[in-house]
């Protein structure tokens, strides 16, 4: 792949953004921000959920696995459903199912009753993010893509910080119940902002009508997905990059932290913050970058895999007691570039397919990173309950996936560069030959 600038030429068709654009397209990355504050609320209340369902590791484990479980699988229905239906009408069912799951979450009082609810808010979680990148590609112009995705992914980590800042306390201070159903009134703010104010995309730019449904359409679009390199590129970047962090902010962060480092609660919840502060301000950096210099794209995925690997193994290997702060704070730190990283999943799969087909290739690649991370929260658990809560011996599980995802990118990046200079030359081509 070249080293040279991001093209700067608008594609024809391209919408024009601006202030208009970013009013609409923050209504949908609002509703992102909900789904994420929800999703992350159990990474802060594992130790008050295995008191209140009375439940060891592997069962508190399955809490976000089943919610993954959902999510991964529905990614390609729900790509599917926003190419077909258009993001309103999918957010719109995602809000509803994703805030009546953290409210019967709430006012669960059995764990098979908790297990329905978390599936349920997987469910509607699994609807927001595919279709904020498909609002931003519908209301900005293509050039914008890589920062339009880190800066939707970055309000979504705001609202991890809600749940580590805000959801932890009120937990200590409020409790189970009153700070579950608070948080739910969320959900239904964003549901009736975007139901009064979203619109799929700017006047004049309606797509081309589309297929009639059926299970031809369904394989035709999922096949001519998966067939471009860029698209399986983008799901195997998005499945290594992404997991470590996630494994870490979702569950076993916090049991880990205080239970095998001797941490205070408060430490911990310091230390979750500053990944997601991490995240946060590494996804700006890598958004910058990766738009001017797309070359960049598999070195600053591979580099923070390097990183992550490094001071993952640093910390759980260290010969004393417990790790020094220093080095549970760089760990934090680098966790924060894994969230930025794998978004670079999607700037492979995007120029790779036509806006018709975004929503699809967008779940395949989506699914990558939430099947690591649902298989290392398995392994972990039972490595722990296997293993008398030996952190050092369940945490290096990841180091598996890791490898398993590097060999595939290495296999893949010269097939999708490839290509993708065959589509950069058939754009370029398209956009000197449209009609003034």
């Amino acid at each position: 792949m070249s080293s040279a600038a991001a093209p700067t030429l608008s594609l024809p068709g391209d919408p024009p953004g601006g202030r208009r654009a970013a009013w609409v397209w923050g209504i949908g990355v609002a509703v992102y921000f909900v789904a994420i504050t929800f999703r992350t609320s159990l990474g802060v209340a594992g130790l008050d959920a295995a008191d209140r369902f009375d439940v060891n590791a592997s069962a508190l484990s399955t809490f976000s696995i089943l919610q993954l479980l959902v999510y991964a699988g529905m990614q390609i229905p729900v790509g599917l459903m926003v190419d077909r239906l258009g993001t309103k009408k999918v957010l719109a069912i995602g809000a509803v199912l994703f805030t009546l799951g953290q409210l019967s979450f709430a006012l669960s009082s059995s764990y098979g009753t908790a297990l329905a609810s978390r599936a349920l808010l997987g469910c509607g979680d699994a609807m927001t993010f595919i279709s904020v990148l498909r609002l931003g590609a519908r209301w900005f112009p293509a050039r914008r893509g890589p920062l339009i995705g880190q800066v939707a992914a970055l309000f979504g980590m705001a609202g991890n910080l809600v749940s580590t800042l805000v959801i932890a306390r009120s937990l200590h201070g409020l409790g189970w119940t009153t700070t579950f159903v608070g948080s739910s009134l969320a959900g239904v703010a964003v549901l009736v902002l975007l139901l009064l104010f979203l619109k799929d995309h700017p006047e004049g730019f309606e797509p081309p009508p589309a297929e009639h449904a059926g299970a031809t359409y369904v394989r035709k679009q999922i096949a001519a997905a998966w067939r471009e390199p860029g698209t399986r590129l983008g799901m195997w970047v998005h499945f290594t990059t992404q997991f470590p962090a996630m494994v870490f902010l979702l569950l076993w962060g916090m049991p880990f932290l205080v239970e095998d480092q001797g941490l205070s609660r408060g430490t911990a919840g310091e230390l979750l913050t500053l990944v997601v502060l991490s995240n946060m301000a590494v996804g700006l950096v890598y958004g910058q970058v990766i738009a001017r210099h797309h070359a960049a794209r598999i070195p600053l995925a591979l580099g923070t895999v390097g990183m992550t690997a490094l001071l993952w193994a640093s910390a759980i290997l260290h010969p004393g007691d417990h790790a020094p702060m220093w080095l549970l704070i760089t760990l934090c730190a680098v966790l924060g570039a894994c969230g930025p990283a794998s978004m670079i999943g999607f700037d492979f799969a995007r120029p790779a397919n036509p806006p018709e087909r975004q929503g699809t290739a967008s779940g395949i690649v989506n699914m990558g990173g939430f099947v690591a991370s649902m298989t290392t929260l398995f392994a972990v658990g039972v490595l722990l309950d296997a293993t008398g809560d030996n952190y050092r011996i369940a945490f290096a599980s990841v180091f598996v996936l890791e490898a398993l995802g590097v060999v595939q990118i290495l296999r893949l990046r010269l097939k999708a560069a490839h290509r993708e200079r065959e589509h950069h030359v058939i754009s370029r081509v398209e956009a000197v030959h449209v009609p003034a």
